[in-house]
């Protein structure tokens, strides 16, 4: 990962409030998890989303949408494409990832909890919708696992208005984040080989 600390004046971000962000491919976010997602900006003030958008249509697409949500088009920030290294150290500007549904992340839930940030989702019934879930399970992070979408959300507004509940969720993420499976290397060839051998 990039030595490179990002400030929020770097990435157009306000110099306060709680920063929600989701750097998945913008066909996952469908208009259900966007309806989520002005529920939470207007339930945390002063908190803003960051997106990765790769062209000026998704912008003024997601910026449209957003004010027919009854959010101001503003607390959209928008992010383009870094190098690997600086792609990863951004991530450590944001509080909090929102995964997407019924599409979830994969690669880039990894990178965010590699990155040290704490990713909520929500489990459905696929194999795409539940792919969050096997991702915090793995580090040892269920608490970020939301039953459905409404507990989402309300994960998402309580964790933005709730500091030391936040803090503590950061600090045990740092603390799993080399002490269970899911980047434990070593363990993951093991199992393979010993797969194999059976």
């Amino acid at each position: 990962m990039s030595s490179r600390v990002f400030s929020r004046s770097d990435l157009g971000l306000p110099d306060e409030g709680f920063v929600y962000c989701c750097f998945n491919n913008n066909y996952k976010i469908t208009p259900t998890i966007f309806d989520s997602w002005a529920k939470i900006l207007l339930s945390v003030e002063g908190s803003v989303l960051l997106l990765y958008a790769d062209n000026e249509e998704v912008k003024i697409n997601l910026s449209r949408e957003i004010e027919v949500r009854g959010v101001s088009g503003d607390r959209l920030i928008f992010a383009g494409r870094l190098s690997r290294e600086e792609y990863l150290a951004r991530y450590r500007a944001a509080n909090l990832f929102l995964d997407t549904s019924p599409y979830n992340s994969g690669t880039t839930a990894s990178d965010a909890l590699w990155a040290g940030l704490p990713v909520l989702t929500f489990t459905g019934k696929s194999f795409s919708s539940r792919m969050g879930a096997s991702i915090l399970h793995a580090i040892g992070m269920p608490e970020l696992v939301a039953d459905s979408q409404k507990a989402y959300e309300l994960l998402a507004i309580d964790l933005g208005n709730n500091p030391k509940k936040f803090e503590i969720i950061k600090a045990k993420l740092i603390k799993n984040r080399l002490a269970t499976p899911l980047f434990d290397t070593q363990l993951f060839t093991r199992n393979l080989e010993r797969s194999w051998l059976e």
